[in-house]
């Protein structure tokens, strides 16, 4: 791994394989490790991957910015008036297309989950000559009348204890039960959350994160600009980001597709990896042959 200075922040970074360059972009909270191993390794065989830490969270810098408490964030999401923030998704795209700068690569496939994939769009439409596809996962096009969480995740979520370093581990496993897909390994998960933690342990920043993501515009109609060939994947038993979000994203970007699992959560399901990177693949193939 290594790290490099842009837009004003340390990016932590990591690379597999080669070929044409694939940018994967994390989700609320996630770091660069958090992607799965063989996944990664799926994707390694086929392109130059690269993944990275986004601002506030892993090894990338730590801003300063208003941390709000989690039923003001909550009902952020109700109001009509945007949260006071320190950055937004603009910001965090300007970071990935700065990374790509400081790698000297001039245009990359994309594959952006959640708030990743919010991330991912934002470079799509406002960097349309760096994005050469876009895969969007289990994600919304910052509509809030769509892809929201459903009611009931959002009371469970409200009502867990304030996350600490002792409750950490216990609380990463909880949450992600929650709003995982069916057949989760708890044991390989908590493990992974183990080494994640040990790593970085930064709740505020998931909190400036989420805050970002509130304080961000509808991409709604920007998203009808979007020229890079979009693929929409979502999953049928997504509560953290109701599939509605997905069908919202693939209606909104001009020949778009979308792929949509029945047994897919908020997660990357094992059982789908392979079919996942053949996906990726089959997108990115059609950046060089029109349809």
């Amino acid at each position: 791994m290594a790290n490099v200075e842009v837009n004003g922040v340390t990016i932590e970074y990591a690379e597999w394989g080669s070929g044409p360059p694939l940018l994967l972009v994390m989700g609320l909270g996630g770091q660069l490790t958090d992607w799965p191993a063989e996944f990664v390794d799926g994707l390694a065989r086929r392109f130059r991957v690269v993944a990275f830490d986004n601002r506030d969270i892993g090894l990338s810098s730590e801003t300063t910015g208003p941390i709000m408490s989690r039923w003001a964030l909550i009902r952020s999401l109700f109001s009509r008036r945007k949260p006071e923030s320190g950055y937004r998704l603009n910001d965090m795209a300007d970071d990935a297309v700065g990374l790509l700068d400081a790698l000297k690569i001039d245009s990359a496939h994309l594959l952006g989950v959640s708030m990743g994939a919010m991330i991912a769009q934002t470079m799509a439409i406002h960097h349309r000559q760096r994005v050469k596809s876009l895969v969007s996962v289990m994600s919304n096009t910052g509509d809030r009348r769509k892809g929201r969480a459903s009611a009931r995740l959002l009371f469970k979520l409200a009502r867990r204890p304030k996350i600490t370093r002792d409750n950490a581990l216990d609380e990463f496993v909880t949450v992600a039960k929650m709003i995982s897909s069916p057949g989760l390994d708890e044991d390989e998960l908590r493990r992974l959350a183990k080494a994640s933690i040990e790593r970085s342990f930064r709740p505020e920043g998931t909190a400036r994160q989420l805050t970002a993501i509130n304080a961000s515009s509808d991409r709604t109609d920007e998203l009808g600009t979007v020229t890079a060939p979009t693929l929409v994947v979502h999953g049928l038993l997504d509560e953290l980001v109701l599939p509605s979000g997905g069908i919202a994203t693939a209606e909104s970007v001009p020949g778009s597709r979308l792929l949509m699992f029945p047994e897919m959560a908020h997660d990357l399901p094992r059982s789908r990896w392979s079919e996942l990177v053949d996906a990726v693949v089959t997108n990115a193939a059609r950046a060089a042959v029109p349809d």
